[in-house]
């Protein structure tokens, strides 16, 4: 019963979270932005959508590609279309479940390829950590560029530097206290748990011993770009975001990217967030609101499609 209740708990949390962003968005909003905003969606460009889209499926397949090299480190060679197939039907679960998408990928792999589920989820969970450093580039690049805007922002909030500094140092301090733990504890739970997650951690480890390291690096870096410039084509669709500078780009997507993770796909929370930092830079609420808008709905609905056709070709591609 536990079990039902916190499965439930999962998708309805975040997915409430969605609909309540949604709700207090478009109720802070005027008649006449909604208008605009109806407006915006019928005169965009959508072939500037379409090539986004081309950007993310070639993402899609360099992801896909790049999980290969991990794999055949431990000894696993698997087909190159299961690998594609498990990843888009890992980002159409994701939609649902917020990273549950990787533990589907893991079983799928395990189902089709017979590769043990644990080595499986160990090199993705090895891959979102690359992919995690790769974003903090990003940040890193993006605040420190836009210092002088975001801190302004923050003055306006009554959000201090001061305490957003207390409050990193305070979680790498945690940080390195649990990975010294890890590593130097002779506990027995530890011990315990480090035995069971003996197969995890020689996924995760893949990176720093295979043969194509630099293969699997250069594929980590690539996909980010194919994320950025499903982002950056993005903005040509309407006219009031095409003269956009770059730096707002990367903002932009930098804040869509963490608003991913808030609710189920980024529902509500990836507008609302792309709305907020075009806000910052001038852009009127109703041009960031349908650009936010404009953007998660193709990408969730590319997301849906590319997920079910996977979901219905890996039995058929797979019969024996």
């Amino acid at each position: 019963m536990k079990k039902f209740i916190r499965k439930w708990l999962t998708i309805l949390i975040p997915l409430f979270i969605g609909i309540g962003i949604i709700y207090y968005q478009f109720t802070t909003l005027t008649s006449d932005e909604i208008d605009k905003i109806k407006v915006s969606f019928q005169k965009a460009n959508y072939y500037y959508i379409l090539l986004s889209l081309v950007f993310a499926f070639i993402g899609f397949w360099s992801r896909a590609y790049r999980w290969k090299f991990a794999l055949n480190h431990l000894g696993y060679q698997t087909h190159f279309y299961n690998n594609f197939y498990t990843v888009c039907v890992s980002y159409l679960v994701n939609l649902t479940v917020p990273r549950s998408g990787e533990i589907t990928r893991a079983a799928l792999l395990k189902k089709y390829e017979n590769v043990p589920f644990d080595k499986a989820f160990g090199t993705i969970v090895a891959e979102r950590i690359v992919d995690f450093a790769i974003f903090l580039i990003f940040v890193f690049v993006g605040f420190i560029s836009q210092f002088d805007t975001l801190y302004q922002f923050l003055l306006t909030k009554n959000v201090s530097i001061k305490s957003i500094l207390i409050a990193a140092i305070c979680g790498v301090i945690l940080f390195v206290l649990f990975v010294l733990i890890w590593i130097y504890a002779e506990w027995k739970i530890i011990l315990k748990l480090k035995k069971k997650l003996s197969g995890l951690i020689e996924g995760m480890t893949t990176i720093f011993k295979m043969e194509n390291k630099w293969k699997y690096i250069f594929h980590s870096f690539f996909i980010w770009f194919t994320y950025l410039m499903m982002f950056y084509v993005a903005i040509f669709a309407l006219p009031e975001t095409a003269e956009m500078s770059f730096d707002i780009v990367v903002m932009g997507f930098i804040f869509g990217s963490l608003a991913v993770g808030f609710s189920n796909g980024g529902l509500g929370a990836y507008p609302f967030s792309i709305a907020l930092i075009f806000g910052l830079y001038g852009i009127s609420n109703d041009v960031g609101t349908a650009f936010g808008w404009l953007a998660w709905t193709s990408q969730t609905i590319f997301t849906i499609i590319l997920g079910i056709i996977s979901y219905v070709f890996l039995p058929i591609l797979n019969r024996k």
